[in-house]
């Protein structure tokens, strides 16, 4: 694929050693919004395409899964170029769409995946949080979401290791470490919104519980879960869920080490921030570490191609709500990661504005719907932060 055009993507800091103390200053801010214009056209680029693949029900993609379109209207809604006066062409539509999968039990989906679907489509939501419309449906989907908690054996305990996560919903109830990132994003951004109305938040998860699952999927020694081992090598990072990682696994003696990889880590560094885990806990410490150690743009560390734009997301995300500006290397060396993500983006933006994973189709990333969504949200997080 021919590179895409870096005009104002150039090395930020060429010559800021040169600078005095208040040209760095003025040039750092000048860089900045030079990155921040270029991210925009890559956004208002990716919006056009986007825009061109929602059908006539207001859906975007495949309608059995309303996470799509959840996923589209926050990528609109949450561009930074938006007018916040007007309500963009189309994303009525997609609302309306959204609120027709609305189910009995609160939920927004349609044959499976309830977890996904119903956080995906909370978060959208909360984009019109001030239209009385859609309060109630933020909370019965607060209330789905809370439900889906698992709790096996002893109720009340975590003797379970998948108690206090939450997994796809449905027939497959197994806690992963994505669903519960998910879900509890949109609990922890929905309480802000719902904390100053009457009737108040609600119900609440077992955040304790929660805690518990999201460390037990992480390689630290404050895993209590007696049959496994870590590895220096993957000390910090996080893994699938409590036993199983999907970047692979090794016999050590009598215990099992698994693989740390990239895109679970971040869920896990954001879990751990929603469920505000202090910064100096020794997990979040450890989490960073490792992502600094690991750090990479040509993979999802541990997984090669797959899962790649799901990474960059959580990336942006994870670093952007954690306030870090550079990350640390394994070497000492400190990389400002917003100019690079947004960098390697723009090289893989397609020329009709969309984004696919040309390199493995793994969890739907041969869907450009879906990873059009996933580029446009990881942009618009950066350009906030610039």
């Amino acid at each position: 694929m021919k590179p895409a055009p870096r005009i104002l993507l150039v090395a930020l800091l060429a010559t800021a050693t040169s600078l005095p103390a208040q040209e760095l200053k003025i040039q750092g801010r000048q860089d900045d919004l030079s990155l921040k214009l270029e991210i925009q056209g890559r956004i208002d680029r990716g919006l056009a395409w986007l825009a061109g693949q929602q059908g006539a029900s207001g859906a975007f993609g495949d309608e059995t899964y309303p996470a799509l379109t959840a996923l589209a209207l926050s990528a609109t809604m949450g561009n930074p170029g938006r007018d916040a006066k007007t309500v963009p062409e189309g994303t009525a539509r997609g609302y309306e769409y959204l609120m027709s999968k609305r189910q009995r039990d609160g939920g927004f989906y349609v044959k499976g995946l309830g977890t996904y679907n119903t956080a995906l489509a909370l978060m959208a939501f909360l984009h019109r949080a001030d239209e009385p419309a859609y309060e109630d449906a933020i909370r019965q989907a607060r209330r789905f979401l809370i439900n889906q908690q698992a709790d096996f054996d002893q109720k009340g305990t975590t003797d379970n290791e998948l108690d206090g996560g939450i997994g796809y919903g449905g027939t497959y109830s197994h806690s992963d470490l994505s669903n519960t990132n998910l879900a509890v994003e949109a609990l922890y951004l929905s309480r802000q919104v719902l904390a100053d109305r009457p009737g108040g938040v609600g119900a609440e998860l077992n955040w304790d519980a929660a805690i518990q699952f999201v460390t037990r999927c992480q390689n630290v020694p404050e895993n209590d879960l007696p049959y496994l081992t870590v590895k220096e090598q993957d000390r910090g990072g996080f893994v699938y869920f409590p036993g199983d990682s999907k970047a692979g696994e090794e016999e050590v003696g009598d215990k099992v080490a698994l693989r740390s990889y990239g895109s679970m880590s971040y869920a896990g560094l954001l879990s751990f921030i929603y469920a505000q885990v202090d910064d100096r806990d020794p997990r979040v410490i450890a989490a960073r570490e490792w992502l600094g150690k690991n750090f990479s743009l040509s993979e999802n560390p541990g997984m090669g191609a797959q899962g790649l734009f799901y990474y960059y997301h959580t990336m942006a995300k994870a670093l952007s709500v954690s306030n870090i500006d550079t990350l640390e290397l394994a070497d000492g060396a400190k990389v400002n990661w917003k100019e690079k993500l947004a960098l390697a983006l723009a090289d893989r933006q397609r020329p009709d504005g969309s984004w696919v994973n040309s390199g493995a189709s793994r969890w739907m990333e041969d869907d450009p719907v879906l990873v059009t969504c996933y580029s446009l949200l990881a942009l618009n997080q950066i350009a906030r932060t610039l």
